[in-house]
């Protein structure tokens, strides 16, 4: 995957396609500092190219990958919002609303402890 085209435009329903569009548009709105870069052929939102949080797709959700110390930090919120979460994903399912306010709080969280980050990843 070259570019944020080609990843909508692997989505096969227009519906996903545009929620995730509309994800996308979201995150850059909030968080105009981001940028976004292709790794590991997913799209990712970095921060001082520092990771972030990425949002891929597959047949039954979206996905929120904002790395395991993030989501065992927000476990309960996540589940008290519907979701179901593996140590490093959050799915949400098509059908289900995106909780923007709880997405704020898990970004939040990333950029605050990720400040003085050098490294993509944590460690």
């Amino acid at each position: 995957m070259k570019d944020l085209n080609e990843f909508f435009s692997s989505t096969s329903k227009p519906e996903h396609r545009f929620r995730l569009e509309d994800l996308f548009e979201w995150t850059k709105q909030n968080y105009p500092q981001f940028n976004v870069v292709i790794k590991w052929n997913q799209p990712m939102f970095t921060d001082h190219d520092t990771f972030i949080i990425a949002y891929s797709s597959s047949k039954k959700h979206l996905s929120v990958a904002p790395e395991t110390v993030a989501i065992s930090a927000f476990k309960e919120a996540i589940e008290k919002a519907g979701y179901q979460h593996t140590e490093n994903t959050i799915k949400i399912t098509w059908d289900q609303a995106i909780d923007f306010e709880l997405l704020k709080k898990i970004i939040d969280y990333n950029v605050q402890e990720k400040i003085a980050y050098t490294k993509f990843w944590r460690e």
